[in-house]
Protein backbone atom coordinates (compact mmCIF):
# COMPACT_ATOMS: atom_id res chain seq x y z
CA UNK A 1 0.00 0.00 0.00
CA UNK A 2 1.37 3.22 -1.10
CA UNK A 3 1.16 6.32 1.08
CA UNK A 4 -0.07 9.36 -0.75
CA UNK A 5 0.87 12.94 0.04
CA UNK A 6 -2.71 14.00 -0.31
CA UNK A 7 -3.67 11.83 2.63
CA UNK A 8 -0.87 13.33 4.75
CA UNK A 9 -1.93 16.87 3.86
CA UNK A 10 -5.56 15.98 4.62
CA UNK A 11 -4.64 14.54 8.05
CA UNK A 12 -2.45 17.53 8.88
CA UNK A 13 -5.28 19.83 7.77
CA UNK A 14 -7.76 18.02 10.02
CA UNK A 15 -5.36 18.23 12.99
CA UNK A 16 -4.92 21.94 12.31
CA UNK A 17 -8.71 22.42 12.14
CA UNK A 18 -9.17 20.58 15.47
CA UNK A 19 -6.47 22.71 17.11
CA UNK A 20 -8.04 25.90 15.76
CA UNK A 21 -11.50 24.82 16.96
CA UNK A 22 -10.13 24.10 20.44
CA UNK A 23 -8.47 27.52 20.50
CA UNK A 24 -11.70 29.15 19.31
CA UNK A 25 -13.64 27.35 22.04
CA UNK A 26 -11.24 28.51 24.75
CA UNK A 27 -11.36 32.08 23.43
CA UNK A 28 -15.17 32.05 23.40
CA UNK A 29 -15.22 30.72 26.95
CA UNK A 30 -12.80 33.45 28.08
CA UNK A 31 -14.88 36.08 26.26
CA UNK A 32 -18.03 34.86 28.02
CA UNK A 33 -16.28 35.05 31.41
CA UNK A 34 -15.00 38.55 30.66
CA UNK A 35 -18.47 39.66 29.53
CA UNK A 36 -19.97 38.50 32.83
CA UNK A 37 -17.20 40.31 34.73
CA UNK A 38 -17.87 43.43 32.65
CA UNK A 39 -21.55 43.31 33.56
CA UNK A 40 -20.76 42.98 37.28
CA UNK A 41 -18.22 45.83 37.14
CA UNK A 42 -20.70 48.00 35.25
CA UNK A 43 -23.34 47.32 37.90
CA UNK A 44 -20.86 48.16 40.65
CA UNK A 45 -19.83 51.35 38.84
CA UNK A 46 -23.47 52.37 38.52
CA UNK A 47 -23.92 51.79 42.24
CA UNK A 48 -20.81 53.85 43.02
CA UNK A 49 -22.01 56.68 40.80
CA UNK A 50 -25.41 56.66 42.53
CA UNK A 51 -23.65 56.80 45.89
CA UNK A 52 -21.53 59.71 44.68
CA UNK A 53 -24.61 61.61 43.52
CA UNK A 54 -26.30 60.95 46.85
CA UNK A 55 -23.25 62.16 48.79
CA UNK A 56 -22.92 65.29 46.63
CA UNK A 57 -26.58 66.03 47.32
CA UNK A 58 -26.02 65.57 51.06
CA UNK A 59 -23.01 67.90 50.99
CA UNK A 60 -25.00 70.52 49.07
CA UNK A 61 -27.80 70.31 51.63
CA UNK A 62 -25.40 70.37 54.60
CA UNK A 63 -23.87 73.62 53.36
CA UNK A 64 -27.24 75.28 52.82
CA UNK A 65 -29.02 77.73 55.13
CA UNK A 66 -31.95 75.34 55.52
CA UNK A 67 -29.69 72.71 57.08
CA UNK A 68 -28.28 75.27 59.50
CA UNK A 69 -31.79 76.33 60.53
CA UNK A 70 -32.85 72.72 60.98
CA UNK A 71 -29.79 71.96 63.10
CA UNK A 72 -30.36 75.04 65.25
CA UNK A 73 -33.94 74.10 65.98
CA UNK A 74 -33.18 70.42 66.57
CA UNK A 75 -30.51 71.38 69.09
CA UNK A 76 -32.98 73.60 70.96
CA UNK A 77 -30.37 76.15 72.01
CA UNK A 78 -30.72 78.70 69.25
CA UNK A 79 -33.58 81.04 68.50
CA UNK A 80 -34.46 83.31 65.61
CA UNK A 81 -34.77 87.10 65.97
CA UNK A 82 -38.13 88.03 67.45
CA UNK A 83 -38.39 84.82 69.48
CA UNK A 84 -37.99 84.72 73.24
CA UNK A 85 -35.74 82.21 74.95
CA UNK A 86 -37.10 80.82 78.18
CA UNK A 87 -34.57 79.44 80.64
CA UNK A 88 -35.53 77.37 83.64
CA UNK A 89 -33.73 78.47 86.81
CA UNK A 90 -33.10 75.66 89.32
CA UNK A 91 -34.49 76.00 92.84
CA UNK A 92 -31.96 76.51 95.63
CA UNK A 93 -28.73 78.38 95.99
CA UNK A 94 -26.14 77.84 93.34
CA UNK A 95 -22.68 76.83 94.47
CA UNK A 96 -20.26 79.76 94.59
CA UNK A 97 -17.30 79.49 92.24
CA UNK A 98 -13.98 79.02 93.99
CA UNK A 99 -11.51 81.78 93.43
CA UNK A 100 -7.81 81.11 93.05
CA UNK A 101 -5.28 83.49 94.50
CA UNK A 102 -3.38 85.44 91.86
CA UNK A 103 0.26 84.55 91.58
CA UNK A 104 -0.13 81.14 93.21
CA UNK A 105 0.33 79.40 89.89
CA UNK A 106 3.63 78.70 88.20
CA UNK A 107 6.69 80.81 88.80
CA UNK A 108 7.76 83.32 86.18
CA UNK A 109 10.48 81.52 84.25
CA UNK A 110 12.59 83.49 81.79
CA UNK A 111 11.96 82.56 78.19
CA UNK A 112 15.60 81.71 77.53
CA UNK A 113 15.38 78.96 80.19
CA UNK A 114 12.33 77.48 78.51
CA UNK A 115 14.15 77.39 75.18
CA UNK A 116 17.30 75.96 76.83
CA UNK A 117 15.28 73.11 78.36
CA UNK A 118 13.50 72.54 75.07
CA UNK A 119 16.73 72.10 73.08
CA UNK A 120 19.12 70.64 75.65
CA UNK A 121 16.79 68.94 78.13
CA UNK A 122 18.48 70.07 81.35
CA UNK A 123 18.99 73.36 83.08
CA UNK A 124 22.30 75.24 82.68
Amino acid sequence: MKFKWRNLVFILGMVLVVILLMDLSSRLERMDRLDSQLESVAAEATSVMATQVRLITQVAYATSDAAVDQWAYEDGKWIKPGEHLVEIVPVGTPAAPTATAPGSGEEDVPKWRIWWELFFGDQP
